[in-house]
């Protein structure tokens, strides 16, 4: 079993360096522990350190964001043959000495993924500002209704996932990928879990680049998860629109049906009649649009599941390669971090 760290880092040079150092060299369970650090256009120092604490260091030519970075992370954990991948950030928050307690639902079977929670265990809750807490709080309960599940902490990026779970998964957006990969999870019906972790509420240095301005954040993530449930979950997303569109209209036209009733004539609701309308239509037409994207969803699955086919070939390939080329005695150049800087070109996913 070879467990594979990806840490996607932005200028974290001063915090990097104490990441790496308290990543376990042995995990229980685990035969091969590597690290690779995803360098998403640092301007500073941050590839230099991953490379003088043998990490194996991927760098974007420009900074591509994080849900590009997290992308790539997977993709070269994959390449490297990881049958469990642990993802954390650079800036210190996470403990990567509780690597072993998240990954033991992995090693024992009874999980595909998970993910550290921060407010599920109320003795690990962080000191974090308010509004954080509050944003937090708002955006799990709108993840959990798009999955249909309870969640406690949909933002925490210190997550687990098996090799089939990461050959399954698919982002799209680049801005960031928490809440999206939750929700394409759910879809694909893995098995999730939530395990509680204590996890520093701020960075050590600098700040969040993701965070740091908590209107923008919500904004741009509820656009990533609206998105997530558009194209993942169409009959629920449509459905839903189609739903309160239909209530408004029945509302209008009975407040109208009710004047009539007690009063004998419309007057003055005759505009409701035709308001009434207009919503009715609407929603029957979001209705119609939520049966043919339920059926453009049905396409995709398919198109999804052979992916995954065409992705476990191909990687499982890339491991064999690797495996029978560290056999023919150099097994030095094929393991040890590249020494060389690696580039991922600006647009691939």
């Amino acid at each position: 079993m070879k467990l594979v760290v990806v840490i996607p880092a932005l200028n974290e040079e001063r915090s990097l360096s104490s990441v790496l150092e308290r990543i376990p060299k042995t995990v229980h369970g685990i035969d091969e522990v590597e690290t690779v650090v995803v360098d998403d256009g640092s301007i500073d120092g941050t590839r230099r350190v991953g490379l003088e604490h043998g990490a194996h260091v991927v760098t974007h030519p420009t900074n591509m964001g994080l849900g590009r970075a997290f992308a790539t992370g997977i993709d070269t954990a994959l390449r490297r043959g990881a049958d469990v991948i642990v993802n954390l950030d650079a800036d210190g928050q996470h403990p990567p000495e509780e690597i072993a307690k998240l990954i033991a639902p992995l090693l024992d079977g009874s999980a595909d993924f998970v993910t550290a929670t921060r407010f599920a265990d109320p003795e690990l809750v962080p000191d974090m500002p308010g509004i954080k807490r509050w944003g937090n709080l708002m955006m799990a309960r709108l993840t959990g209704w798009a999955c249909g599940r309870p969640f406690t902490d949909v933002a925490c990026g210190f997550r687990a996932y098996s090799r089939n779970t990461a050959l399954k998964i698919n982002i799209f957006g680049t801005y960031t990928y928490t809440q999206e990969s939750l929700v394409d999870l759910h879809r694909k019906q893995l098995t999730m879990v939530e395990v509680p972790v204590a996890i520093r509420g701020v960075r050590q240095h600098g700040r969040s680049r993701i965070a740091h301005s908590v209107l923008r954040y919500g904004v741009r993530t509820f656009t990533i998860l609206a998105r997530a449930v558009r194209d993942r979950l169409p009959l629920t997303f449509f459905g839903s629109i189609g739903a309160v569109l239909s209530a408004v209209g029945v509302a209008a036209e009975l407040v109208v049906l009710g004047n009539f009733i007690i009063a004998g004539e419309t007057t003055p609701y005759q505009s409701f009649t035709i308001l009434g309308a207009i919503f009715l239509i609407l929603g029957a037409f979001s209705f119609l649009t939520a049966l043919l994207a339920d059926m453009l969803g049905r396409v995709r699955e398919t198109q999804e599941q052979l992916l995954y086919l065409e992705k476990r070939r191909y990687y499982d390939d890339l491991t064999q390669e690797h495996v029978a080329f560290a056999s023919n005695g150099t097994q030095a150049t094929a393991t040890t971090p590249a020494t060389e800087k690696e580039r991922v070109p600006a647009g691939r996913q």
